[in-house]
Protein backbone atom coordinates (compact mmCIF):
# COMPACT_ATOMS: atom_id res chain seq x y z
CA UNK A 1 0.00 0.00 0.00
CA UNK A 2 0.92 3.45 -0.90
CA UNK A 3 2.43 5.82 1.72
CA UNK A 4 -0.07 8.46 3.07
CA UNK A 5 0.36 11.53 1.30
CA UNK A 6 -0.27 15.12 2.81
CA UNK A 7 -0.68 18.55 1.87
CA UNK A 8 2.83 19.73 2.49
CA UNK A 9 4.42 16.42 0.78
CA UNK A 10 5.03 18.70 -2.32
CA UNK A 11 8.32 16.98 -3.72
CA UNK A 12 6.29 13.49 -3.85
CA UNK A 13 3.48 14.96 -5.04
CA UNK A 14 5.62 16.36 -7.89
CA UNK A 15 6.77 13.00 -9.07
CA UNK A 16 3.53 11.36 -9.11
CA UNK A 17 1.92 14.23 -11.03
CA UNK A 18 4.89 14.25 -13.71
CA UNK A 19 4.29 10.03 -13.57
CA UNK A 20 0.76 10.72 -14.19
CA UNK A 21 0.40 13.45 -16.88
CA UNK A 22 4.19 13.23 -18.67
CA UNK A 23 3.30 15.49 -21.52
CA UNK A 24 1.37 18.67 -19.34
CA UNK A 25 3.46 21.37 -18.58
CA UNK A 26 2.41 22.18 -14.68
CA UNK A 27 2.57 25.78 -15.31
CA UNK A 28 -0.47 25.30 -17.76
CA UNK A 29 -2.54 24.17 -15.18
CA UNK A 30 -5.14 26.11 -13.21
CA UNK A 31 -4.77 25.51 -9.30
CA UNK A 32 -8.73 24.39 -9.30
CA UNK A 33 -7.06 21.54 -11.51
CA UNK A 34 -3.94 21.17 -9.74
CA UNK A 35 -6.14 20.36 -6.68
CA UNK A 36 -8.29 18.08 -8.13
CA UNK A 37 -5.45 15.98 -9.55
CA UNK A 38 -3.77 15.86 -6.45
CA UNK A 39 -6.87 14.76 -4.06
CA UNK A 40 -7.22 11.82 -6.56
CA UNK A 41 -3.92 10.51 -6.59
CA UNK A 42 -3.82 6.99 -5.44
CA UNK A 43 -2.32 7.18 -1.27
CA UNK A 44 -3.57 11.12 -0.71
CA UNK A 45 -5.23 11.19 2.64
CA UNK A 46 -4.91 14.75 3.58
CA UNK A 47 -8.20 16.84 3.92
CA UNK A 48 -8.96 18.65 0.82
CA UNK A 49 -10.02 21.70 2.29
CA UNK A 50 -6.80 22.16 4.09
CA UNK A 51 -5.12 23.28 0.57
CA UNK A 52 -3.92 26.76 0.13
CA UNK A 53 -1.92 28.93 -2.40
CA UNK A 54 1.20 28.59 -0.63
CA UNK A 55 0.90 25.13 -0.69
CA UNK A 56 -0.59 24.70 -3.95
CA UNK A 57 2.78 27.04 -5.51
CA UNK A 58 4.91 24.31 -4.22
CA UNK A 59 3.29 21.46 -5.40
CA UNK A 60 3.58 23.27 -8.76
CA UNK A 61 6.91 23.92 -8.01
CA UNK A 62 8.29 20.42 -7.70
CA UNK A 63 5.92 19.14 -9.97
CA UNK A 64 8.01 21.67 -12.81
CA UNK A 65 10.78 20.36 -11.36
CA UNK A 66 10.08 16.83 -12.63
CA UNK A 67 8.43 17.52 -15.49
CA UNK A 68 11.94 19.83 -16.97
CA UNK A 69 14.09 16.72 -15.40
CA UNK A 70 11.85 14.24 -17.73
CA UNK A 71 12.77 16.82 -20.80
CA UNK A 72 16.22 16.17 -20.42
Amino acid sequence: MPREILWTDAEEIGIQLQEKFPDVDPFTVRFTDLHKYVIELEGFADDPSKSNEPKLEAIQMAWHEEYEDAKG
